[in-house]
This record gives C-alpha cells, structure tokens and sequence, in this order.
C-alpha cells in the first residue's frame, strides 16, 4: 500500500470533494453549502448529526483524506461525517430542515464536537480507489447502484482507459472481489446511463441524476430482448459500441416518463414481460401504439404457452387425486359438483377448439 500517515486535521482544513462517486455530476464544483444541502436531503445525516453530538466522534471511523494544492485535505471518503460536524460547528450552513437541525443542536454536548477529526493521509487519490471498491462494492457499506457505477467507471478511465469493456472488467473483478458479469453490466449500464445524461434525459419532467433508478437499467440489461433493443451486445469486445439512440429513449419513457399512459414499474416482473413483448413485432407495435404491457403481450405467442401448460399442469394434477383415489378414507362432500366443474370447462375448451377450426 501507499505510504499512509495517521493525522488529527482541524475541521477548517478538511474540504468536501465534489467529484466524490456518491454524488450526482450536478453536485460536480459547487461550494461546500451547497454539497451539504444536498447531503442533508437525506435525512441520515440529521442522525449521524445526533449520534455525533450525543456520542462524540467514532476515533476508528478516520476520514481518507488527499492534500490539496491549497494546503488543504481533499475528503475522499467521509464526506457526510465531515458535513455532520460542520453542521454541528455552523448550523447556518443548513438550508433545509432547520427545526430538525435545531432539535439536533439543543440534544448535543458541546464537548462531543470535535475540532479536529482523526484522518488516514494518503498521498495521491487513487491510492484509495481499490479499499474503496472492496468497501463499497462488495464489502459491509454498500453504495447505491449509481454511486457503485460511477466508481467502476472511474476505475475503468483511470486503471484501464485503452482496454475494452470486456478486458477492464476482467481485472476490476479481481482489484475489487467481485464477479466479471457483473462489472460488465454495470459498466455497460453507465456507458447507457451517460447517453441519458448527456441528452439531459429526454427532456422527461421530474427526471435528473438525483432521481434516476439505475437499477432499472441494470435489471434491463440482465433481459436478452431488452439488450438487444437497446443496442448491447455482451459477447462483444466492446458490448455499448451499437447503442441504438432512438431505443434507449423511448425505454427511458417506458420506465421513467409519468405522463405516458403506458409507464412501466421497473420490478422484475414488468422488466420480464417486455423483455417478451420486445420478441414479438406485432406486440411492440401494440405497446408503442399505447396499450399496457398486460394487453400488449397478447400479440406474442406468450398465451399460447401459457394455455399448454395450464393443462399439463392440469393433467398432473389429476393423476396425482387418481393415484390418491385408493388411499383416501372418505371422499368430500362436494366431489361431485367440483367433477361436474372440471367436466363443464373441458367441453368448453373443446367447444372453444371446434370453433377456432371451423374458422380455418
């Protein structure tokens, strides 16, 4: 590792890095208040502002920390423990949630804020990247999705700029501990996700990076279909290299625009019935026409399926009450109605059959 030196810093000299993973690019070379109003949307921070001014500062939790050219230290890891203190130091500082904020304060022991706060001083900024993504990415403090996918990308400029996707996640698997599949798809997300971002995300109300589901599109790209309609292409070298523009703005729509009457959720289950709906010309027609996936997957051959297996099933079903005829004590008092049901809906079905023939 990199020469390390353990250091107590006065919290007038540690500044808040704007360029940090778990920050949105917007949040990118904004003033310090400002990254500390954003930082406070999250309501997390009034309790590690509370558990701070009760408790003190947690000596073993030290700031990872860069000198700046300034004379200063770059917080690379820790930014919202610094951004608690400073509160504490300077409530002025909170734009929002003021009475929280002032609640916070009247619970705090002055003599649990500290001046100076224990950090690790590494020389240069990537000496932190690989603790970093075993931290985050796949140790005990998880990050967002996006956060984790900003760092991979990070990783990828930084470590690997000439490799392909393919040859970069190999070796970020393995700084990090993690699985090469899923370093390439998540890689493969964010090279979709800054097309989105550079086209100021279509424009779509409500839609930024701050409310972005980057696990919509990492889910997506786990769908063979979806995949192939965004332009993604795992086994290449290179899987983003025919990004299809036009697709990736109407899934955009799909799943993020609430004023389409067709939005879709982003859970597996929608995720699953478009990635059908997309095999099927005449059922994607149907669903870029306006109807809901629910109707637009009547165009597949999906209920075809559906149908057989729902009487194979049924078959199985029966053999089993067969094989059991012999070993019950008694049969049920409704047997009959329920056999006279079972027989009803198999003439039905065979009505339904003769029909659909005679039409052919």
């Amino acid at each position: 590792m990199a020469n390390v030196e353990h250091k107590r810093i006065s919290i007038a000299d540690l500044v808040l890095d704007s360029e940090n993973p778990r920050l949105p690019k917007s949040m990118s070379n904004k003033s310090e208040k400002e990254i500390i109003n954003f930082l406070l949307s999250d309501a997390s921070l009034i309790e590690l502002m509370l558990a701070i001014g009760k408790n003190g500062f947690f000596e073993g939790e030290q700031l990872l920390v860069i000198p700046n050219k300034q004379g200063k230290y770059l917080v690379v890891e820790g930014n919202r423990r610094l951004s608690a203190v400073k509160l504490l130091h300077n409530p002025e500082l909170g734009e929002i949630y003021k009475s929280k904020i002032q609640q916070v304060l009247n619970e705090t022991d002055e003599q649990n804020i500290p001046e100076e706060i224990p950090c690790l001083v590494f020389e240069k900024k990537d000496d932190i990247l690989k603790y970093l993504g075993y931290r985050h990415i796949t140790g005990i403090k998880s990050w967002k999705l996006l956060e984790k996918a900003r760092y991979l990308a990070k990783l990828k400029d930084d470590y690997f700029p000439s490799d392909s996707i393919n040859n970069a996640s190999r070796e970020i698997a393995k700084m990090i501990g993690s699985r090469k599949d899923y370093v390439i798809r998540i890689l493969a997300g964010y090279k979709l996700y800054e097309v989105i971002e550079k086209n100021g995300f279509y424009k779509i109300s409500g839609l930024d990076d701050t409310t972005f589901y980057f696990n919509y599109l990492a889910d997506s790209l786990s769908r063979s279909n979806i995949s192939k309609f965004l332009g993604v292409d795992f086994n290449k070298d290179n899987p983003t290299e025919d990004i299809q523009n036009e697709n990736l703005k109407e899934w955009t729509d799909w799943l993020f625009n609430k004023d389409l009457p067709n939005k879709i959720i982003g859970d597996s289950e929608n995720l699953n019935t478009l990635n059908k709906v997309l095999a099927s010309s005449e059922a994607l027609k149907a669903f870029r026409d306006g109807e809901n996936l629910f109707i637009a997957i009547e165009f597949t051959d999906e209920f075809d399926v559906q149908f057989e297996n729902a009487i194979k099933n049924a078959i199985k079903q029966m053999e089993k009450a067969d094989l059991l005829t012999v070993k019950i004590q008694r049969f049920y008092s409704n047997l009959d109605n329920d056999l006279n049901e079972i027989y009803q809906r198999i003439r039905k079905i065979k009505l339904a059959k003769e029909l659909r023939n005679d039409e052919f």
